[in-house]
């Protein structure tokens, strides 16, 4: 079938924002911490960085989102792409905590602005165009695909750059003397990532067109975040579709906590160093990006085959649990059959989420109206923060070994089983117009 221009158009600059978004915070993924252990900060220092940055997120998560919603998906998406450029400068240049700490606080900031605009800007000019019954998923999953891969790419160069300038006689140490100390090989990589930025936000605020909205002064905006808000959260009691979609989320972030925290210590058991283990993990970060990217590609193909939206979901979460669990069955294990099966199942569980992603997605769209869209994102976002916080405190306080992983597995196989059962996809019509109305009848757009 062939796909008219105006939607190829909206799926490139879709697809080219996800890429210039995402990275920046790639280019940071390997070298972040070990800047800041440069730069003298304490473990506990360190973790408080970190606070603040997710703190700052789910605070501002909702809000944010009904500020997209209100005041429109470019200029949301812009003052992201400030946000992170002032951040990630910060970050990169910073010598002292309270510089540190601002700049992870603003980078948490940044992704709670960035959280949904632009999805929400991309259904929205595709449904603008074809109508509410438009193809979603292709679009949805192609721009998750350009995010891992983005993820992936910046972890890689994020990880390489220090590394080539020590490679020079010198290259590194006269970076440092020439910049009076305030630019180290570890911080090129983050400060790549701001010019990154300046160039996100001058193609948001020159591609990402939108259909005027009603002017309205700081006052108006401000008054109607908090209706627009409580529209979002309305839609996950009133529709048990969106609701399934929300707790799916947390269980999302569950696995995806149990994995990032548990893989760094596994990576260094196994080669015996903490440094040799961070190359370790800086290569499974890269591959499970690039396996998330391939179940991003495959989620359409997956619901023609498991014969709708709702059963890929069910069968990619599941793949993704089985993934945990094999984790979970060869943590106690060594030699090279347990180590393989351990990388087989690192590799599922990023494939599962990965496919599932796009599907719940298109889900969501099809029972969200516009007017709450970004919200219903920041919602399904906020779920995955706050479920994946949890399970890490849990974490914390289990014995290691196999149990933590399995926690994970548990709470991603449960999130499986809500789609048990539930047949095909859910038809827009007639579910769609009675959940617009009730939507439009709420305080939703604060007007």
């Amino acid at each position: 079938m062939t796909v008219p221009m105006g939607i190829r158009i909206a799926r490139r600059r879709y697809i080219t924002v996800c890429v210039l978004f995402w990275l920046p915070l790639g280019l940071s993924i390997a070298p972040l911490i070990l800047l800041f252990t440069e730069r003298g900060m304490a473990m506990a220092a360190i973790a408080g960085f970190f606070a603040a940055h997710s703190l700052t997120a789910a605070v501002l998560e909702l809000p944010t989102g009904g500020l997209s919603d209100v005041l429109g998906r470019r200029a949301v998406l812009a003052a992201a792409g400030l946000l992170n450029l002032a951040a990630l400068t910060l970050v990169g240049l910073g010598t002292t905590p309270w510089l540190l700490g601002l700049g992870m606080a603003l980078m948490g900031a940044g992704r709670a602005l960035s959280s949904g605009p632009a999805e929400a800007w991309y259904v929205d000019t595709v449904q603008a165009h074809s109508g509410p019954d438009a193809e979603l998923r292709t679009g949805l999953a192609r721009g998750g695909s350009a995010t891992s891969a983005a993820l992936a790419t910046g972890t890689l160069l994020g990880g390489a750059l220090p590394w080539l300038l020590g490679l020079g006689p010198g290259l590194g140490t006269r970076l440092s003397d020439a910049t009076s100390g305030a630019v180290l090989p570890l911080s090129v990589p983050i400060l790549l990532g701001a010019i990154v930025e300046i160039a996100f936000m001058l193609y948001v605020l020159t591609a990402l067109r939108e259909p005027p909205r009603p002017a309205a002064g700081l006052p108006d905006v401000l008054r109607g975040i908090p209706g627009t808000v409580m529209g979002g959260l309305r839609l996950g009691g009133r529709d048990a579709l969106v609701r399934r979609v929300f707790l799916s989320a947390g269980a999302v972030g569950s696995a995806l906590a149990a994995t990032e925290l548990l893989t760094p210590g596994r990576a260094a058991a196994l080669t015996g160093a903490s440094e040799s283990g961070a190359v370790l993990f800086a290569a499974l970060a890269c591959a499970g990006f690039v396996c998330a990217g391939v179940g991003n590609h495959l989620a359409p193909l997956a619901a023609r085959l498991a014969g709708g939206g709702e059963r890929a979901v069910m069968l990619s979460l599941g793949t993704g649990a089985g993934g945990l669990l094999l984790l979970g069955a060869t943590a106690a294990f060594t030699g090279v059959g347990p180590m393989l099966l351990a990388a087989i199942g690192y590799g599922l569980v990023y494939l599962g989420l990965g496919a599932a992603g796009p599907n719940e997605k298109d889900l969501l769209h099809r029972r969200v109206p516009s007017s709450v869209r970004a919200t219903a994102l920041s919602v399904q976002s906020l779920a995955l923060q706050l479920v994946g916080a949890l399970t890490g405190l849990i974490i914390g306080v289990l014995p290691p070994g196999a149990l933590p992983w399995l926690l994970g597995g548990t709470v991603l196989m449960a999130g499986s089983l809500l789609w048990h059962h539930r047949g095909r996809t859910t038809p827009p019509t007639p579910a769609t117009p009675r959940l617009l109305r009730s939507a439009e009848s709420a305080p939703a757009s604060g007007t």
